[in-house]
């Protein structure tokens, strides 16, 4: 059995696994044989696939108030007993006052940010590296002097084909004072981190999106946006990372379309996709889960159970621990009901009301530079010792 000084190789592999990100980038100064091998391919995918199973996070974004009045932007991460958390310490210095500020996906540690105004920024907030993405392949005019292009959509999720992230991008044309909610025409365009670079697909967008809160969500292989149809039909529109193809997901029968007072909100929660729906207004609100169990069929839409009413809580921010739902308080507090016990407990999260996004996350030491593809081998541990 072969040895790494006084302990054999599978079990000095075993507890690298089990280290964090912040202790394996110090574990990469000690010498070149240890920097060679927390560099390696193989070893960032068996980490990054350990933190999966055991250390799933919550990123949270939320609007701090300085002493002098002004907002500015904080990424913490919720544990996993949801009774501490970690503010990270991460360089926001692009957003870091943006009050739109958006985040757009996680992919394997990877973070996007995005104002949808100006740059777009990829970021391991684990070991703080950050990159913003080239300028768009779109030009910024209109051939016709008359369409005002603008981004429209984003979205951040991972090919499974070349075993790389990828961001999305939607450019709408609207049309100068036509009074028109919807655009005349759209163009994608898609940056890979497998080439470093943007390029335009030559594809239709059936939909188009429209904000709805805590909405945008990566799944199956696709990122989810709410969007209209152009017959004005409430619609899922998703996009496959891997055949850079939309496709147009309906929502379920049993809902009162095109009922502004009420929001929709998706997530993922037990391997489906969750749709949440509540009112938009009011002091006491009930929530109702509805889970696709069957991924792109509409027949297969379930009303799981309705929440609440509760009081005082403004919206659902994300699903965790499998009974868990992370929700905003309309004092600006976190809170997490228990969906077995029915039990609604405050955190000690806070922050300006209405400035709260999540992700569910997961550490790694994956770069944003690309460079550490990941491989697909099953369980190959060979690391050339």
């Amino acid at each position: 059995m072969e040895v790494i000084g006084d302990l054999p190789r599978e079990l000095f592999l075993e507890i690298l696994l089990r280290l964090s990100v912040e202790s394996l980038m110090r574990c990469k100064c000690v010498c070149k044989y240890w920097y060679a091998l927390v560099s390696n391919p193989k070893f960032i995918e068996l980490h990054l696939q350990y933190n999966c199973n055991n250390n799933v996070c919550v990123l949270l974004k939320r609007c701090l108030l300085t002493c002098l009045g002004e907002r500015e932007n904080m990424l913490s991460l919720v544990c996993s007993n949801g009774l501490s958390f970690i503010n990270l310490d991460v360089d926001l210095s692009l957003y870091k006052k943006e009050p739109c500020l958006q985040l757009l996906g996680h992919c394997d540690g990877i973070i996007c940010l995005s104002n949808y105004r100006d740059d777009i920024v990829l970021c391991n907030p684990a070991t703080r590296e950050s990159m913003v993405l080239p300028e768009s392949s779109l030009p910024c005019y209109s051939p016709s002097s008359n369409l005002i292009p603008q981004t429209s959509a984003l979205g951040f999720g991972y090919d499974a084909k070349t075993h790389h992230c990828k961001v999305v991008r939607i450019v709408s044309y609207w049309e100068e004072r036509s009074g028109s909610d919807l655009p005349q025409h759209s163009r994608v365009e898609v940056y890979s981190l497998a080439t470093g670079s943007w390029k335009e697909i030559d594809v239709k967008v059936p939909a188009h999106v429209w904000y709805s809160p805590c909405f945008e969500t990566y799944f199956n292989g696709a990122f989810h946006w709410y969007a209209i149809d152009n017959n004005r039909n409430e619609v899922i529109l998703s996009f496959h990372m891997g055949n850079e193809t939309f496709q147009v997901i309906p929502m379920p029968s049993a809902l009162s379309l095109s009922d502004y007072s009420m929001c929709r909100s998706l997530f993922v929660w037990n391997g489906c996709i969750a749709l949440v729906v509540y009112p938009r207004k009011g002091t006491k609100k009930s929530f109702e889960i509805y889970v696709m169990k069957k991924y792109g069929v509409r027949g297969s839409w379930t009303k799981i159970m309705t929440i609440g009413p509760l009081m005082k809580v403004e919206m659902p921010l994300a699903f965790w621990r499998n009974d868990e739902i992370l929700m905003e308080g309309s004092d600006g507090l976190v809170v997490s009901y228990n969906l077995k016990t029915q039990e609604l407990k405050d955190l000690p999260i806070y922050g300006v009301p209405k400035s709260f996004a999540t992700l569910v996350y997961v550490n790694s030491l994956v770069s944003v530079k690309g460079g550490n593809q990941m491989v697909d081998e099953g369980n190959n541990t060979d690391f050339g010792w």
